[in-house]
């Protein structure tokens, strides 16, 4: 039987319905690419886990047809995962000069240097990869060479936005191409795939040349030395900082590893500007005045191993907080950060330093007026909004009604849905697997929500292991029970609740012998039940209790 004609399908695989670890395969037919292979940070609950990258299945079992990778910008919410990615699907990975760059860096990290293929693109670029024709284009945000991506496929043009903001005064020079975007739209675009981040903001967002006016008064007025956090990414705001230290006869020191990678490797291609005798080591700086000082480093978020955070804690070795140090958090906390924070915040505060945490920041994301405007250059046929939260997705999606689009030509998407583009006409086909795969040290996957729930347990109520030895024989206790206590009580002030404990252990256990049950996992249960039901009478908490039986 004659195969039809191939269909369009776009999938995301991350990035719908949360913030971070972005990810978007485009098929036809045969072939696949991908859009960006981001991480994000765990949530509170996962205790434990480094970080969370997309589920890939869906690649794996079609890793024939994927044909290559690309990369909007050199995010770690957009590259981050691209080394675990690379490991189960060795395809050429393309994206700009300064975004291959961070990503060789990584690369190299994970021991992948040598074996991937890594293509430059720039606004000129078209690359044929399979089906689809794939063009750059720049747009502005808070890293240097950031742009989205046209894929011209056998159904229509793809704009595919990636982070995006209009910053007609930007800090590097390079506006967005506007011109470019108007031009698709003029050519008809079939379906706009955009950034939702910022779509509950009314307005536009702010240049960040903004910024750069705050930091300059800052580093001008300060007494003493100037401390500033911001994400180690952040190369337009360090550019303003570095300036600012320059016009005002401060020296830079960087504290934070990922920063000190991102600087050298900005510096190196040439998007971060110093002047010769401008950066010094960090173990130079206490030699200095202090308001020659400036301290470029990572923390705003509050992270707990971040170089602010334990300056704050005073558990810094290389510089401590004094009285008349300006801090500046040049940034706002993401969502769920809040109080780390706050807490780094008082903690600064407690150590003598004038605090600045509010007005030093704007976002790299467009804001509604901002977001209406792609939508009015590129006039899309169909429209997914994804880059956010479910509720940004679905505001997004009534600023494009708002803007002409109908509404039945609007997706909001979840993690694996699959929407089929056929003879231009779009409809939901069924769903691939899609989620989260959680990495904690060199573990990849290994880790899911059983043990997380076991994690939680621990954290909780502790654990009590139950030792005890039986006659292989008889079945009689030899030895035992034995109880170890961790993170449920103080077993020196609870003798007596873990001696009764220990006697219940024993009578379950003799009472289960003179039934003729032997079969251990029977008495473990019996063990883990009865000791249950004893403790939460006793402490209402429910530890975990690990039943050990040796036989002799």
């Amino acid at each position: 039987m004659a195969r039809g004609k191939p269909k369009l399908s776009i999938i995301p695989l991350g990035g719908v319905g949360e913030i971070g670890k972005n990810m978007t395969a485009y098929r036809y037919g045969e072939d696949i690419i991908v859009v960006d292979a981001g991480l994000k940070f765990p949530e509170e609950e996962m205790l434990g886990i480094d970080a969370v990258i997309p589920d890939i299945a869906y690649l794996v079992e079609h890793r024939d047809k994927v044909r290559a990778i690309f990369l909007t910008h050199g995010h770690e919410d957009h590259i981050g995962g691209l080394p675990y990615v690379l490991k189960s699907i060795n395809v050429p990975v393309y994206g700009t000069r300064l975004t291959l760059g961070l990503v060789e860096n990584k690369l190299r990290e994970h021991g992948l240097a040598d074996s991937v293929k890594l293509n430059r693109m720039d606004g000129n670029s078209h690359v044929r990869v399979g089906a689809f024709e794939v063009s750059f284009f720049y747009n502005n945000h808070s890293i240097p060479d950031t742009g989205g991506f046209a894929i011209k496929t056998p159904e229509g043009l793809v704009v595919h936005t990636g982070d995006f903001k209009f910053d007609h005064t930007p800090v590097d020079g390079r506006p967005a191409d506007l011109h470019k975007l108007a031009a698709y739209g003029d050519q008809g675009v079939l379906a706009l795939v955009a950034d939702s981040t910022n779509a509950e903001r009314e307005g536009f967002t702010p240049s960040e040349r903004t910024v750069g006016r705050v930091i300059d008064d800052i580093v001008a007025q300060a007494p003493g030395r100037v401390i500033l956090a911001t994400f180690a990414s952040n190369i337009h705001r360090m550019q303003q900082v570095i300036e600012a230290a320059e016009r005002h006869g401060r020296k830079v020191a960087v504290v934070g590893r990922s920063m000190v990678n991102n600087i050298h490797i900005a510096v190196q291609l040439g998007y971060l500007h110093v002047r010769p005798g401008t950066m010094v080591d960090i173990d130079d700086i206490g030699k200095m005045a202090p308001e020659k000082v400036v301290v470029l480093c990572t923390g705003s978020q509050g992270e707990p191993m971040s170089a602010l955070t334990r300056m704050a804690r005073g558990a810094h070795r290389k510089i401590d907080i004094i009285p008349g140090d300006t801090v500046v958090l040049a940034s706002s906390p993401i969502p769920g950060n809040e109080k780390y924070v706050a807490r780094t915040i008082d903690q600064l505060f407690r150590a003598g330093a004038n605090v600045i945490y509010r007005g030093v920041h704007v976002s790299g994301h467009g804001s509604q007026e901002e977001l209406k405007l792609m939508l009015n250059l590129t006039r899309p046929k169909y429209f997914f909004p994804v880059h956010g939260e479910y509720r940004m997705q679905r505001t997004h999606a009534r600023l494009a009604m708002d803007v002409g689009v109908p509404e039945e030509n609007i997706f909001v998407l979840d993690l694996g849905d699959v929407v089929e583009i056929e003879n231009g006409v779009a409809r939901l086909g069924a769903k691939v697997t899609a989620g989260t795969v959680m990495i904690d040290g060199l573990g990849v996957g290994d880790v899911g929500n059983i043990v997380l729930r076991d994690r939680k347990l621990l954290s909780q109520d502790g654990i009590l292991v139950v030792v005890v030895t039986l006659s292989k024989e008889t079945g009689q206790v030899l030895s035992g029970p034995d109880i170890i206590s961790r993170g449920f009580v103080y077993v020196r002030e609870s003798e007596a609740l873990l001696d009764e404990a220990t006697r219940l252990v024993e009578s379950t256990l003799t009472r289960m012998v003179a039934d003729n049950i032997s079969e251990w996992s029977s008495l473990k249960t019996a063990v883990r039940d009865a000791l249950g039901r004893f403790l939460f009478d006793q402490t209402r908490r429910r530890p975990m209790i690990l039943p050990i039986i040796m036989e002799a």
